[in-house]
């Protein structure tokens, strides 16, 4: 029985020593796989990889230059330059023309009539970019102290008693909001805005004008891009303007700033940035159709004699993200609300600044914004 009972406990042992080399070795190539995927810490535990929080980055392109810096370069075979010949200087008769608007605004009273103890308006049209960076995101008084509104209430050189600013934009408000005189967004100004401040809209004799379309998907250099539907639209904006307010002299177009950062198909790159060449060629149809006479199919009639106001640049807003243009502008992501489309503070504090210099040193609103100023 002795010599029995030791051939089982020898027999038993052999096998528990089996086992145990064998998930000796199942152990070691586990936690040799486990190295393999992840980090090691403190002896040779593996530590996780953190997850990284995407963040928007901007997505600037050698191909995409500021109208303004372009020179004679071209975009897509697209000439830049705010005006023609890659220039961004009014061409003299353009010019001309516009001075002669500037000198003919003057105080009205609310019937229409010249009076000196009457107000002009520079009223803004546009979406919610627009009343954002000219006045308010809820386009009520009073203004941010940042926005533009909120800048040229503070500077002493504005004419506080002749010039009245007043923000017609309002979120949502895209181009086609605009179109037509007798829409409805027209008569909200008239009736919320001009109408409470003791103003008509017989006295409204200059307009900002910013506008683009929301989830546009054709860019240049397609025919049908959605930047010559927005040229048509501004065209049609302008005659909107001028029967709205039949004594409307300027309108200043500015285009939209950076979208490199956008987080949604709103209006995202290069959208925002071929918007700028809607506005270029708004200005050049009209340049060219008083020159020689011929209407732009696209844009209709732009005879500022008759159907529409004289039209410019006002502040060119775009520059490519984190790349200085020539006069040093950048857009960085905090210039941004959560959807890298919307300016936050800093953003409208921005655009705001830059409206209030263009307003205060251009050769064609120095008369009528500015105490003392002359359009020359």
């Amino acid at each position: 029985m002795s010599k029995a009972l030791l051939v089982f406990t020898t027999i038993i042992l052999a096998a528990v020593m089996v086992f145990v080399g064998c998930s000796g070795g199942n152990s070691s190539q586990n936690v040799s796989s486990n190295m393999g995927n992840a980090a090691t810490g403190t002896g040779g535990a593996p530590t996780p990889t953190p997850t990284p929080t995407p963040t928007p980055t901007p997505t600037p392109s050698s191909t995409i230059v500021p109208l303004m810096d372009m020179g004679n370069n071209t975009y897509l075979g697209f000439s830049g330059g705010l005006y023609t010949n890659g220039s961004n200087t009014l061409p003299t008769t353009h010019h001309l023309a516009g001075l002669g608007r500037a000198n003919a605004i003057h105080p009205m009273d609310t019937m229409g009539n010249s009076n000196p103890n009457g107000k002009y308006v520079l009223l803004s049209i546009g979406m919610s970019n627009t009343t954002q960076e000219f006045c308010d995101a809820g386009a009520t008084l009073p203004c941010n102290s940042f926005s533009f509104m909120g800048q040229a209430a503070a500077d002493p050189a504005v004419n506080h008693t002749k010039l009245v600013l007043v923000n017609g934009a309002q979120g949502g408000k895209s181009a086609s909001f605009w179109t037509s005189s007798i829409l409805a967004d027209y008569d909200r100004i008239r009736d919320t805005v001009l109408t409470p401040q003791g103003l008509s809209e017989l006295q409204v004799q200059i307009v900002w004008l910013k506008v683009a379309n929301p989830g546009p998907t054709i860019a240049l250099p397609a025919a049908n891009a959605d930047a010559y539907t927005l040229l048509g639209q501004e065209g049609s904006i302008l005659r909107a303007l001028k029967t709205r307010y039949p004594n409307l002299q300027q309108v200043f177009v500015s285009s939209r700033i950076y979208a490199g950062y956008a987080t949604s198909t709103l209006n995202p790159e290069p959208y925002a940035y071929e918007s700028g060449f809607s506005a270029k060629w708004l200005i050049q149809a009209q340049m060219d159709q008083m020159q020689n006479g011929t209407i732009n199919p696209t844009t209709g009639d732009l005879n500022y004699n008759t159907v529409v106001p004289w039209v410019a640049w006002g502040p060119y807003l775009w520059a490519n993200g984190t790349t200085p243009r020539s006069d040093g502008l950048t857009w960085v992501l905090a210039d941004f609300v959560s959807d890298g489309t919307h300016p936050s503070n800093s953003g409208q504090t921005k655009v705001g600044t830059m409206l209030l210099n263009f307003f205060k040193n251009s050769p064609v609103t120095q008369c009528w914004f500015v105490t003392g100023g002359v359009c020359s």
